[in-house]
């Protein structure tokens, strides 16, 4: 017998969620398929809204989704634009993963491993790779590095800046981007660190050495400065949580 009932009507939250994500598959795959050329304007509200037949809050939703994944450029009183998905919004794509690393120890510790383990391959690879130019940016980062030690704000951007020099040296244009992501991701525990002149300068000493050894095309020498200097900044890091979980007083 053929069920008569009638089935109950679905909340309109869910049926708006639904919308938004044909609105967002559609729009992406104009953006992707070429269709939507980078930088060309998207449709008006009112016509996105004839086309999907959506109402003007699920527009807004999926333009807000589409912009937090970089396919999308959206400025208030501004039309949105297209964008074509780069490596920084792939990158980007993975923040909602990389934030439940980092909410506990273990998470930020295979973070920042993955980081020690490329970042030494970098070193290696400046030591017998590295150009006239790339020594010279080397060096200039590093005094930028030295003359900041005073102020601990400026240093931190200087350590940056150097360990960014790293990766440009290799020439990938990924690189740069995951340096960038890299930084995104730790800062919160970097900018919980305890800082001061003292140990801005036991930095820039080790800057100074893993510099050293590039300049002396000394491979080895580059990556055991490189891993000394990381794994004595790890135990700077560990303790922005030990601080967090101390119990109070």
């Amino acid at each position: 017998m053929l069920d008569t009932e009638e089935r109950p009507e679905m909340p309109a939250a869910i049926l708006a969620a639904r919308a938004a994500d044909a609105m967002v598959a559609g729009i992406e795959a104009d953006i992707t398929s070429g269709r939507l050329g980078d930088g060309s304007y998207l449709p008006a509200e009112r016509e996105l809204m004839i086309e999907y037949g959506v109402g003007r809050g699920v527009v807004r939703e999926a333009i807000a989704r589409l912009a937090s994944r970089g396919l999308v450029e959206a400025r208030p009183r501004f039309r949105p634009v297209a964008r074509r998905p780069g490596l920084d919004a792939a990158l980007g794509a993975l923040d909602g993963i990389v934030g439940h690393l980092l909410s506990d120890q273990a998470g930020v510790k295979n973070l920042y491993d993955m980081r020690v383990f490329l970042e030494a391959s970098l070193a290696r690879n400046a030591a017998i790779h590295a150009r006239k130019d790339d020594i010279a940016a080397l060096r200039a980062a590093l005094a930028m590095n030295e003359a900041a030690i005073p102020d601990s704000e400026k240093f931190y951007a200087t350590d940056v800046a150097f360990h960014a020099a790293l990766y440009d040296i290799a020439r990938n244009p990924v690189l740069p981007v995951v340096h960038k992501a890299f930084t995104a991701w730790l800062s919160p525990h970097w900018m919980r660190m305890p800082r001061s002149p003292e140990r801005n300068r036991v930095n820039f000493l080790s800057h100074r050495e893993i510099c050293t050894a590039i300049i002396e095309r000394d491979p080895d020498g580059a990556e055991r400065a490189l891993l000394n200097h990381l794994s004595a900044a790890w135990e700077y890091v560990r303790g922005t949580f030990e601080s967090r979980e101390a119990p109070e007083a």
